[in-house]
């Protein structure tokens, strides 16, 4: 479905003498047609309308997911509500990237924990021996 409103350069809450004038300067013979046969007749209009709205969601969901066409759709074929992909991250990204280096942070953390471990009970053990060592000699010069 070709998006009637963007090849007319207008908005989709254009009145009525707006799309006549741009009906009327409009060069091509199809697109003018198609448009006559959809914006004259209330009915078809509203009909129009609402999936115009529907494939501008699709669109702008498409590109939110960084999905384009292929290189065989480019140009001005059927990619009338295809934007461009859109670079922000989504919260749900955002969510991701933290979680998963919370995780990364707990797993080196947990990978050194055996060998700090073991520094720290060898230490504290050589702190308290030198203490009883330092005491007992010190009680044996007194005595």
């Amino acid at each position: 479905m070709r998006d009637l409103y963007q090849r007319l350069a207008l908005t989709p809450d254009a009145n009525n003498q707006q799309i006549k004038s741009a009906l009327a300067r409009c060069p091509n013979s199809a697109l003018r047609q198609d448009a006559t046969s959809v914006f004259a007749v209330a009915p078809h209009r509203e009909t129009y309308d609402t999936l115009h709205h529907t494939l501008s969601d699709i669109g702008r969901l498409r590109a939110r997911l960084g999905l384009t066409h292929g290189a065989h759709w480019q140009g001005d074929v059927a990619n009338d509500f295809s934007l461009p992909p859109d670079n922000a991250i989504s919260r749900h990204d955002e969510l991701v990237d933290r979680v998963s280096h919370a995780v990364s942070l707990y797993n080196r953390w947990r990978r050194l924990r055996g060998p700090w471990l073991l520094i720290a009970v060898f230490t504290v053990g050589a702190g308290i021996g030198l203490a009883l060592g330092f005491a007992l000699s010190l009680g044996l010069g007194l005595g």
